[in-house]
């Protein structure tokens, strides 16, 4: 599939069922521990390194991830391919920003962010798009700045059909955590950290979480 391919049928599918996504308390990332552990660790680094840039919540959905970074005092903004779900973003956080967009196009200027969060989001994103991903991350991306990857873990491409009652056609991209790791220093982001863990008792797939940094100029 070409990326063009793959960002629409992306795109249709989250606007489908965006109000059910949003209310299905399974996307909520308060209650779990994993995921609001390592979003504190990137919070507060991402604090200390701001330099006055914002972060960059991209493949934000209905922002329930931008709403939490917030609440952790990270000044922090989001971006999602999916008209519907920035819509309901900015209904329910009507103090934040959000921008339909997408992370494999950036719109922003080089060195604009002090970090960025890609929370389930890369999952999407076919293997040879990665390198061009994240090259785009670095650019954007201030020295110094912090980068949280999250995503599923395995070595499959999966094609979900159905979705809360409709029918979709959105694939799911599982990968080893080196891989994605590779493709990161690849762009030039170091690795700093990653967790693996198990799927809760809810959820199907295990998932990684990697943390890195872009290295600050000499």
């Amino acid at each position: 599939m070409t990326e063009q391919g793959f960002l629409e049928t992306t795109r249709t599918a989250y606007d489908t069922f965006a109000e059910e996504y949003a209310r299905d308390e399974r996307n909520d990332y308060g209650p779990l521990p994993f995921e609001r552990a390592m979003l504190g660790a990137f919070a507060e680094y991402a604090r200390a390194s701001a330099g006055g840039l914002p972060v960059a919540d991209l493949g934000c959905g209905p922002g329930k991830v931008t709403s939490f970074l917030h609440g952790l005092g990270v000044d922090v903004f989001g971006i999602d391919l999916s008209p519907e779900m920035i819509a309901l973003a900015r209904k329910e956080n009507p103090g934040l920003r959000f921008d339909v967009g997408s992370m494999t196009a950036l719109d922003l200027p080089p060195a604009s962010v002090s970090g960025i969060v890609a929370s389930y989001s890369i999952i999407h994103v076919p293997d040879e798009a990665l390198p061009s991903l994240f090259d785009g991350f670095a650019r954007v991306l201030a020295p110094g700045g912090e980068v949280l990857v999250v995503f599923f873990t395995g070595d499959e491409r999966m094609r979900r059909t159905e979705a809360f009652g409709y029918e979709v056609a959105l694939d799911y991209h599982l990968r080893p955590a080196d891989r994605v790791a590779e493709a990161m220093r690849a762009a030039g982001l170091v690795e700093r950290a990653r967790l693996l863990r198990g799927p809760e008792p809810h959820e199907l797939l295990p998932r990684a979480f990697l943390f890195a940094s872009k290295p600050r100029e000499a």
